[in-house]
Protein backbone atom coordinates (compact mmCIF):
# COMPACT_ATOMS: atom_id res chain seq x y z
CA UNK A 1 0.00 0.00 0.00
CA UNK A 2 1.24 3.40 -0.99
CA UNK A 3 2.23 6.08 1.78
CA UNK A 4 -0.03 8.89 2.08
CA UNK A 5 2.17 12.22 1.37
CA UNK A 6 0.90 14.98 3.32
CA UNK A 7 3.90 17.01 3.37
CA UNK A 8 6.02 18.22 0.20
CA UNK A 9 9.32 19.99 1.46
CA UNK A 10 10.38 21.92 -1.63
CA UNK A 11 13.53 23.32 -1.96
CA UNK A 12 15.63 25.72 -4.71
CA UNK A 13 18.95 25.48 -5.30
CA UNK A 14 22.09 27.03 -6.91
CA UNK A 15 25.80 26.17 -6.08
CA UNK A 16 25.05 24.59 -3.00
CA UNK A 17 27.64 22.04 -2.86
CA UNK A 18 29.02 23.35 0.61
CA UNK A 19 25.86 23.49 2.45
CA UNK A 20 23.37 20.59 0.60
CA UNK A 21 24.80 17.93 2.32
CA UNK A 22 24.38 19.46 5.86
CA UNK A 23 20.62 20.46 4.43
CA UNK A 24 19.73 16.74 3.60
CA UNK A 25 21.55 15.46 7.18
CA UNK A 26 18.85 17.66 8.94
CA UNK A 27 16.03 16.06 6.42
CA UNK A 28 17.28 12.49 7.25
CA UNK A 29 16.85 13.28 11.08
CA UNK A 30 13.06 14.45 11.14
CA UNK A 31 10.91 13.20 14.04
CA UNK A 32 8.22 13.57 11.12
CA UNK A 33 7.57 10.19 9.39
CA UNK A 34 9.41 10.21 5.88
CA UNK A 35 6.86 7.66 4.33
CA UNK A 36 4.58 10.55 4.50
CA UNK A 37 6.76 13.08 3.10
CA UNK A 38 8.31 14.33 -0.61
CA UNK A 39 11.86 16.06 -0.57
CA UNK A 40 11.41 18.29 -4.20
CA UNK A 41 14.70 19.55 -5.28
CA UNK A 42 15.01 22.43 -7.75
CA UNK A 43 18.29 23.04 -9.14
CA UNK A 44 18.91 25.86 -11.27
CA UNK A 45 21.53 24.86 -13.22
CA UNK A 46 24.46 24.70 -10.85
CA UNK A 47 27.85 24.67 -11.92
CA UNK A 48 29.59 23.11 -8.61
CA UNK A 49 28.69 19.70 -7.51
CA UNK A 50 25.33 20.26 -5.89
CA UNK A 51 23.72 17.87 -8.35
CA UNK A 52 26.36 15.00 -8.51
CA UNK A 53 25.58 15.39 -4.51
CA UNK A 54 21.73 14.99 -4.70
CA UNK A 55 22.05 12.03 -7.68
CA UNK A 56 23.89 10.31 -5.13
CA UNK A 57 21.44 10.57 -2.26
CA UNK A 58 18.86 9.75 -4.86
CA UNK A 59 20.67 6.25 -6.08
CA UNK A 60 21.15 5.45 -2.08
CA UNK A 61 16.80 4.55 -2.63
CA UNK A 62 16.42 5.74 1.21
CA UNK A 63 15.06 8.89 0.87
CA UNK A 64 11.87 10.47 -0.64
CA UNK A 65 14.46 13.15 -3.35
CA UNK A 66 13.08 14.30 -6.60
CA UNK A 67 15.48 16.32 -8.23
CA UNK A 68 14.24 18.89 -10.99
CA UNK A 69 16.06 21.24 -12.75
CA UNK A 70 14.84 25.09 -13.59
CA UNK A 71 16.42 26.40 -16.71
CA UNK A 72 15.35 29.49 -15.98
CA UNK A 73 17.50 29.62 -13.01
CA UNK A 74 15.41 32.07 -10.62
CA UNK A 75 14.17 31.45 -7.37
CA UNK A 76 10.06 32.11 -8.08
CA UNK A 77 10.85 29.69 -11.28
CA UNK A 78 11.95 27.15 -8.87
CA UNK A 79 9.50 27.68 -6.24
CA UNK A 80 6.00 27.56 -8.45
CA UNK A 81 7.68 24.30 -10.12
CA UNK A 82 8.21 22.54 -7.02
CA UNK A 83 4.42 23.41 -5.89
CA UNK A 84 2.53 22.72 -9.04
CA UNK A 85 4.37 19.31 -9.00
CA UNK A 86 4.26 18.79 -5.20
CA UNK A 87 1.82 15.78 -3.64
CA UNK A 88 1.75 17.26 -0.26
CA UNK A 89 -1.41 18.78 1.80
CA UNK A 90 1.24 20.98 3.45
CA UNK A 91 3.58 22.72 0.98
CA UNK A 92 7.10 23.64 3.36
CA UNK A 93 9.50 25.50 2.06
CA UNK A 94 13.42 25.54 3.28
CA UNK A 95 16.64 27.04 2.27
CA UNK A 96 19.78 24.93 1.45
CA UNK A 97 21.96 27.24 3.77
CA UNK A 98 20.46 25.98 6.94
CA UNK A 99 20.27 23.24 9.01
CA UNK A 100 16.47 22.08 10.20
CA UNK A 101 15.72 20.79 13.95
CA UNK A 102 14.41 17.44 13.69
CA UNK A 103 10.95 18.24 15.19
CA UNK A 104 11.10 21.44 12.71
CA UNK A 105 8.66 19.90 10.38
CA UNK A 106 6.99 18.39 12.80
CA UNK A 107 6.14 21.64 14.96
CA UNK A 108 5.33 23.23 11.31
CA UNK A 109 2.60 20.87 10.66
CA UNK A 110 1.50 20.92 14.24
CA UNK A 111 0.39 24.59 14.23
CA UNK A 112 -1.01 24.48 10.83
CA UNK A 113 -3.37 21.42 11.84
CA UNK A 114 -3.97 23.49 15.41
CA UNK A 115 -3.97 27.27 14.58
CA UNK A 116 -6.37 29.25 11.67
CA UNK A 117 -2.83 30.41 10.24
CA UNK A 118 -2.23 29.86 6.68
CA UNK A 119 1.54 29.92 6.98
CA UNK A 120 3.72 29.12 9.47
CA UNK A 121 7.31 29.69 10.19
CA UNK A 122 9.87 29.72 13.00
CA UNK A 123 13.08 31.43 14.73
CA UNK A 124 16.49 31.94 12.69
CA UNK A 125 19.38 30.88 14.63
CA UNK A 126 21.98 32.74 12.60
CA UNK A 127 25.32 31.14 12.25
CA UNK A 128 28.43 30.87 9.79
CA UNK A 129 32.14 29.50 9.97
CA UNK A 130 35.29 31.43 10.97
CA UNK A 131 35.21 34.78 12.72
CA UNK A 132 34.78 37.13 10.30
CA UNK A 133 31.82 35.00 9.54
CA UNK A 134 30.74 35.35 12.83
CA UNK A 135 31.09 38.50 13.39
CA UNK A 136 28.22 38.98 10.33
CA UNK A 137 26.32 36.48 11.99
CA UNK A 138 26.46 39.05 15.06
CA UNK A 139 25.68 41.82 12.75
CA UNK A 140 22.39 39.83 11.43
CA UNK A 141 21.20 38.61 14.89
CA UNK A 142 20.69 42.35 16.19
CA UNK A 143 17.83 45.39 15.32
CA UNK A 144 20.40 47.28 14.50
CA UNK A 145 21.45 45.05 11.74
CA UNK A 146 18.28 43.52 10.38
CA UNK A 147 15.72 46.37 12.07
CA UNK A 148 12.38 44.65 13.46
CA UNK A 149 12.49 41.60 12.08
CA UNK A 150 10.71 39.10 14.56
CA UNK A 151 11.37 35.92 13.40
CA UNK A 152 15.55 37.24 13.56
CA UNK A 153 15.46 39.07 16.80
CA UNK A 154 12.07 38.16 18.45
CA UNK A 155 10.07 35.09 20.68
CA UNK A 156 7.77 34.56 18.28
CA UNK A 157 4.03 32.81 18.98
CA UNK A 158 2.32 35.08 17.76
CA UNK A 159 0.91 36.84 14.26
CA UNK A 160 3.44 38.75 12.28
CA UNK A 161 3.55 40.31 8.76
CA UNK A 162 6.46 37.58 7.23
CA UNK A 163 7.87 34.30 8.54
CA UNK A 164 11.28 32.65 6.52
CA UNK A 165 10.92 30.48 4.19
CA UNK A 166 7.62 29.13 5.11
CA UNK A 167 5.25 25.98 5.63
CA UNK A 168 1.91 26.73 3.96
CA UNK A 169 -1.43 25.12 3.57
CA UNK A 170 -1.67 23.60 -0.15
CA UNK A 171 -4.97 25.78 -0.79
CA UNK A 172 -3.22 28.96 -0.25
CA UNK A 173 -2.18 28.94 -3.35
CA UNK A 174 -5.26 28.10 -4.84
CA UNK A 175 -6.54 31.58 -3.30
CA UNK A 176 -3.71 34.14 -3.63
CA UNK A 177 -1.98 32.63 -6.41
CA UNK A 178 1.79 31.17 -6.84
CA UNK A 179 4.88 33.37 -6.42
CA UNK A 180 5.50 36.33 -8.52
CA UNK A 181 8.18 35.72 -11.18
CA UNK A 182 9.00 39.06 -11.16
CA UNK A 183 10.06 39.31 -7.72
CA UNK A 184 13.53 37.51 -7.82
CA UNK A 185 15.21 38.55 -4.43
CA UNK A 186 11.59 39.47 -2.24
CA UNK A 187 8.73 37.09 -3.43
CA UNK A 188 8.34 35.70 -0.08
CA UNK A 189 7.61 39.19 1.04
CA UNK A 190 5.15 40.04 -1.62
CA UNK A 191 3.55 35.99 -1.00
CA UNK A 192 3.06 37.00 2.78
CA UNK A 193 1.70 40.03 2.06
CA UNK A 194 -0.81 38.72 -0.60
CA UNK A 195 -1.55 35.73 2.17
CA UNK A 196 -2.82 38.89 4.67
CA UNK A 197 -4.49 40.89 1.71
CA UNK A 198 -6.59 37.98 1.35
CA UNK A 199 -7.63 37.63 4.96
CA UNK A 200 -4.83 34.91 5.63
CA UNK A 201 -2.77 34.63 8.80
CA UNK A 202 1.28 34.10 9.03
CA UNK A 203 2.66 32.21 12.47
CA UNK A 204 5.75 32.93 14.40
CA UNK A 205 6.30 29.91 16.24
CA UNK A 206 9.30 30.32 19.13
CA UNK A 207 9.22 26.87 19.28
CA UNK A 208 10.21 26.37 15.69
CA UNK A 209 13.56 27.12 15.24
CA UNK A 210 16.54 25.97 12.84
CA UNK A 211 20.66 27.53 12.03
CA UNK A 212 20.62 29.89 9.02
CA UNK A 213 24.44 29.68 7.40
CA UNK A 214 25.04 33.64 6.64
CA UNK A 215 27.30 34.45 4.04
CA UNK A 216 30.90 34.44 5.82
CA UNK A 217 32.73 37.29 3.61
CA UNK A 218 32.91 40.86 3.58
CA UNK A 219 31.61 40.41 0.01
CA UNK A 220 29.44 38.32 0.20
CA UNK A 221 27.31 39.96 2.36
CA UNK A 222 27.59 43.35 0.92
CA UNK A 223 26.94 41.59 -2.21
CA UNK A 224 23.41 40.36 -0.56
CA UNK A 225 22.57 44.26 0.97
CA UNK A 226 22.97 45.74 -2.76
CA UNK A 227 20.88 43.12 -3.92
CA UNK A 228 18.17 42.89 -1.77
CA UNK A 229 18.16 47.15 -1.37
CA UNK A 230 17.42 46.68 -5.10
CA UNK A 231 14.65 44.74 -4.69
CA UNK A 232 12.74 47.47 -2.84
CA UNK A 233 11.16 49.45 -5.33
CA UNK A 234 10.86 46.53 -7.87
CA UNK A 235 8.65 45.22 -5.38
CA UNK A 236 6.50 48.66 -4.36
CA UNK A 237 5.99 48.73 -7.50
CA UNK A 238 4.32 44.93 -8.27
CA UNK A 239 2.96 45.03 -4.38
CA UNK A 240 3.14 47.70 -2.42
CA UNK A 241 1.90 46.41 1.12
CA UNK A 242 4.94 43.99 0.65
CA UNK A 243 7.77 45.84 1.88
CA UNK A 244 7.76 47.42 5.30
CA UNK A 245 8.50 50.47 7.12
CA UNK A 246 12.10 48.93 8.33
CA UNK A 247 12.90 47.92 4.76
CA UNK A 248 13.17 51.93 3.42
CA UNK A 249 15.62 52.93 6.36
CA UNK A 250 18.69 52.07 4.80
CA UNK A 251 17.43 54.07 1.65
CA UNK A 252 16.32 57.17 3.84
CA UNK A 253 19.40 57.18 6.10
CA UNK A 254 21.71 57.36 2.39
CA UNK A 255 19.47 60.21 1.51
CA UNK A 256 20.45 61.57 4.54
CA UNK A 257 23.99 61.44 3.78
CA UNK A 258 23.86 62.98 0.92
CA UNK A 259 20.92 65.40 1.01
CA UNK A 260 21.86 67.43 4.07
CA UNK A 261 24.75 68.23 3.63
CA UNK A 262 24.56 70.18 0.62
CA UNK A 263 21.23 71.58 2.08
CA UNK A 264 23.12 72.90 4.63
CA UNK A 265 25.14 75.23 2.75
CA UNK A 266 21.87 77.40 2.11
CA UNK A 267 20.51 76.68 5.56
CA UNK A 268 22.87 75.99 8.35
CA UNK A 269 21.14 75.05 10.99
CA UNK A 270 20.29 71.54 8.86
CA UNK A 271 24.47 71.28 8.97
CA UNK A 272 23.87 70.97 12.81
CA UNK A 273 20.72 68.12 12.62
CA UNK A 274 22.98 66.13 10.39
CA UNK A 275 25.72 66.11 12.90
CA UNK A 276 23.45 65.13 15.30
CA UNK A 277 22.01 62.29 13.22
CA UNK A 278 25.54 60.93 12.49
CA UNK A 279 26.78 61.60 16.68
CA UNK A 280 23.73 59.10 17.10
CA UNK A 281 24.41 56.69 14.59
CA UNK A 282 27.80 56.26 15.30
CA UNK A 283 26.30 56.06 19.58
CA UNK A 284 23.96 53.35 18.63
CA UNK A 285 26.59 51.61 16.30
CA UNK A 286 29.67 51.68 19.43
CA UNK A 287 26.64 50.16 21.51
CA UNK A 288 25.81 47.39 19.59
CA UNK A 289 29.52 46.67 18.38
CA UNK A 290 31.23 46.85 21.93
CA UNK A 291 28.67 46.25 24.54
CA UNK A 292 25.84 44.35 23.12
CA UNK A 293 26.86 40.94 23.92
CA UNK A 294 29.64 39.87 21.69
CA UNK A 295 32.30 43.13 21.96
CA UNK A 296 35.09 40.89 20.81
CA UNK A 297 33.70 41.11 17.13
CA UNK A 298 33.63 45.15 18.19
CA UNK A 299 36.26 46.31 15.24
CA UNK A 300 34.48 44.44 12.55
CA UNK A 301 30.98 45.23 13.36
CA UNK A 302 31.93 49.19 13.78
CA UNK A 303 32.39 49.97 10.16
CA UNK A 304 30.54 46.81 9.32
CA UNK A 305 26.66 47.87 10.15
CA UNK A 306 27.47 51.62 7.83
CA UNK A 307 28.95 49.88 5.08
CA UNK A 308 25.89 47.30 5.03
CA UNK A 309 22.98 50.04 5.95
CA UNK A 310 24.81 52.25 2.93
CA UNK A 311 25.31 49.41 0.64
CA UNK A 312 21.65 48.14 1.02
CA UNK A 313 20.66 52.32 0.48
CA UNK A 314 22.66 52.38 -2.17
CA UNK A 315 20.77 49.02 -4.13
CA UNK A 316 17.62 50.64 -3.27
CA UNK A 317 18.62 54.15 -4.79
CA UNK A 318 19.52 52.22 -7.86
CA UNK A 319 16.26 50.45 -7.88
CA UNK A 320 14.34 53.57 -7.86
CA UNK A 321 15.88 54.63 -10.83
CA UNK A 322 14.97 51.62 -12.86
CA UNK A 323 18.59 49.85 -12.70
CA UNK A 324 18.35 46.21 -11.71
CA UNK A 325 21.26 44.41 -10.51
CA UNK A 326 19.96 40.53 -11.48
Amino acid sequence: MTEEIIVSVIIPLFNEERYVSNLIDSLTKQTYPIENMEWIFVDGNSSDGTVTLIENYISTGKYPIILFHNKKRKTPYALNMAIEEAKGKYIIRLDAHSYFYPDYIEKCVYYLDTTDADNVGGIAETEATGFKGQAIAKMLSTKLGVGGSDFRVGDGNCFVDTVPFGAFRREVFERVGLFNPKLLRSEDNDMNARIRQSGGKIWLAEDIRFKYYCRDTFKGILKMALQNGNALFFTLKENPKAMSVRHFVPFLFLLSLIVMPILSIVVPYIGYIFMLEILLYLSIDVFYSFFNKTPQYGLITLWLYPAFHIVYGLGSLLGLFGISLY
